[in-house]
């Protein structure tokens, strides 16, 4: 059910929210963070008057929120923070990697004010557990045209008014299209495209699935692989048309994102149907190129295709070269891709012309004192610097290059409360918005001002 709180807010909070308000929703999102990496899912914050470092006494904290357990990250639009938890009310979580945990509980959407944490909405429904690391929700919000739309680990997809919390519609890829729960839950961040919003679903012919987004109706369905994955459907533009990049369990798949018709299609398939990175596309002296990788070390560079839609392989990744990516989704900036390597735990500098590893360190996924696997640290450029969020729930500035990780400072906002391998972890990307860093655990939301 969905229950509006509209508490009295001071004049002074209330001025703060209608400054930090745009007067629409749109395209032009202006300060606002609307859905996982940001307003055109490339990982740029471009907001300007943010500071360059952080003071030793650290930076402010605005305020603190209790929250439920989740990986999901928070959406920013509009003054209003959305995020989705999970609130367990039976059952005992106790991580398998290879079995699933039985809960009983509620996903929760939540809607505070940006400006002070005040809780404005929440909507919540039952929504029994049978999962693999069983924390709460993996999708990041996506808030469009005063509407946000969420998805659930267990495969419920909602569009809810974003002012109230009303749904609107709603689908349950599990009820709807035969979509069996991966073991690591629906990982997909729903993704707007004009006036569709098209969902990684899974089953029979339903690997992807377009839904007109004011009302929920199909528009198509497309693709069939032995898993859907976990990769968030990714549009690019090469050979002067607009692409949608799918990677399911076992292959690398762009189709028209009108239609879902197939333009061409490349294998890849990594362990334990672990597609999860966001493919990323860059111009390079190589031409225009794709990067994807996973656990299992399968990784490899594309050349896209000039002239008409299509892809031709430059390298696959060795046991030494390239970076395999799991947890957070890497950036490339001329010739370097950086990233972190789930089978070293590493964040990784590579050079994408041969593949070669130029440096790798451990100081901003999981600190000097532990080894792992699925080191993880969430980056975020604005500017000359990259922040990035450890999975120890540190804060970090840093500069990198080509020639090496150049730490500037850090601040402790989090303290880790998942588990992973015999060791605790922050496994939720923040969101950057209002200059201003919103992030999660799965006890509290904080938010850390950034203003100069």
């Amino acid at each position: 059910m969905s229950t509006p709180l509209t508490p009295r807010l001071p004049a002074v909070a209330a001025l703060v929210v209608t400054l930090l308000a745009p007067a629409v929703y749109g395209d032009d999102w202006g300060d606002d963070w609307p859905q996982w990496l940001g307003p055109t899912r490339d990982g740029v914050w471009h907001e300007e008057g943010v500071v360059k470092t952080i003071p030793a006494a650290g930076l402010p904290v605005v305020w603190r929120v209790p929250v439920k357990g989740g990986y999901s990250g928070p959406a920013v639009v509009g003054g209003r923070v959305y995020l989705t938890d999970y609130e367990q009310t039976g059952g005992e979580l106790a991580n398998n990697p290879n079995g699933r945990n039985e809960l009983t509980g509620r996903e929760r959407v939540l809607c505070f004010d940006a400006a002070d944490g005040r809780l404005l909405w929440k909507h919540e429904y039952d929504c029994p557990y049978s999962l693999s690391y069983a924390y709460g929700p993996r999708c990041t919000p996506t808030v469009d045209a005063g509407r946000v739309y969420t998805l659930g680990a267990e495969g419920n997809l909602l569009c809810l008014d974003a002012e109230t919390g009303t749904v609107l519609w709603e689908k349950d890829f599990k009820r709807d299209y035969a979509a069996p729960t991966p073991i690591w839950g629906f990982c997909g961040h729903p993704l707007v495209d004009g006036d569709q919003l098209i969902c990684l679903v899974g089953g029979e012919g339903s690997v992807a699935v377009s839904f007109d987004k004011r009302t929920g109706e199909e528009r198509w369905r497309q693709g069939t692989a032995s898993e859907a994955g976990y990769c968030p459907p990714t549009i690019i533009e090469s050979a002067g048309v607009r692409q949608l990049l799918i990677w399911d369990a076992d292959k690398l798949n762009a189709v028209v994102p009108e239609t879902g018709k197939p333009l061409w299609s490349q294998p890849l398939k990594p362990g334990y149907g672990m597609s999860i990175m966001a493919p990323r596309v860059a111009d390079t002296p190589l031409g225009q190129v794709l990067f994807a990788s996973g656990i299992g070390r399968v990784g490899a560079l594309y050349q896209l295709s000039a002239d008409t839609p299509g892809a031709s392989l430059l390298w696959r990744g060795e046991p030494k070269t390239a970076v395999y990516c799991a947890n957070s989704t890497p950036y490339i900036d001329g010739t370097t891709l950086y990233g972190c390597d789930c089978e070293t735990g590493f964040l990784t500098a590579v050079d994408l012309t041969t593949g070669e590893r130029l440096w790798e360190t451990l100081e901003p996924t999981m600190g000097t004192e532990r080894r792992g696997r699925h080191g993880t640290a969430f980056l975020v450029r604005n500017g000359d610097r990259t922040w990035l969020m450890s999975e120890t729930g540190d804060l970090i500035v840093a500069t990198l290059s080509p020639e090496g990780y150049a730490e500037d400072s850090r601040m402790h906002v989090l303290d880790p409360t998942g588990e992973c391998f015999g060791r605790e972890v922050v496994w939720s990307h923040p969101a950057f918005a209002n200059r201003c860093i919103f992030a999660r655990n799965d006890k509290e939301l904080v938010c850390v001002s950034a203003a100069e």
